[in-house]
């Protein structure tokens, strides 16, 4: 197995009065050739959004967008006549596909919210744009990774267009989970919060790992416990 280990310190930071966020890849601006996509992963940005204000309107072609909420609340709006209110717990996914433009928006007057934005390649080109939101409260992964978006869903999950599985994992202090990946299938690992240890490898709050080569993954959560996240992808 080979995991290269990247700390949070070391994400590219963008810091606008409005916007606090992280972004794993090449994104806007930042250029670097060496990190442009992790396979289908193009895009993986952590983002912090102040209060009473978001992402204004802006289009998107050829790319499944899947969001994640992790604190506060979101309100979404597109121009297929997608418009929803995400809370904390929520995940959408969004079908670009022919080409659509959108806008997210953090509604409440104080409180900020913190999200995770990312965006896979689809399989096929000239995709009819569509959206897709559900609700998958922390309660539902504790000590165990539960899946959340996929290729081809079981009732609950989300569809992508694309060999893709997302999970979601909470796991209690010391609690061990495992993932065996099919062969020639490559990991990517963000910690949300807490500590793990990846094949004893040990990851710490926003840190992010790529996993190649794998036949399984032991992941142990550390003495204040973990929130994970993990992609699999083909």
């Amino acid at each position: 197995m080979k995991l290269i280990h990247t700390p949070a310190d070391q994400r590219y930071a963008v810091r606008q009065d409005w916007l606090d966020s992280k972004w794993h890849f090449s994104f806007d601006h930042y250029y670097d050739p060496a990190n442009v996509s992790f396979g289908a992963l193009r895009v993986f940005n952590d983002d912090r959004v102040a209060p009473a204000s978001g992402f204004d309107t802006h289009p998107h072609r050829e790319m499944e967008i899947v969001t994640i909420l992790l604190e506060g609340e979101l309100e979404h709006r597109d121009t297929t006549g997608g418009h929803s209110l995400m809370r904390a717990g929520d995940v959408q996914r969004m079908t670009a596909g022919t080409g659509l433009a959108h806008s997210e928006k953090n509604p409440h007057p104080s409180q900020p919210d913190h999200l995770l934005q990312i965006w896979v390649l689809p399989k096929t080109a000239r995709l009819t744009p569509g959206y897709e939101q559900k609700s998958f409260p922390r309660d539902g992964r504790l000590g165990r990774l539960q899946r959340i978006v996929t290729e081809k869903p079981t009732e609950g999950e989300l569809t992508i267009h694309q060999d893709a599985d997302f999970y979601l994992g909470a796991l209690n202090a010391q609690q061990h989970v495992t993932f065996s990946p099919r062969p020639g299938r490559r990991q990517y690992l963000f910690v949300i919060e807490g500590g793990v240890t990846v094949n004893d490898r040990a990851l710490n709050t926003n840190d992010q790992g790529r996993i190649t080569g794998a036949e399984k993954l032991d992941l142990v959560a550390g003495s204040a416990g973990t929130d994970l996240l993990l992609i699999d992808l083909g």
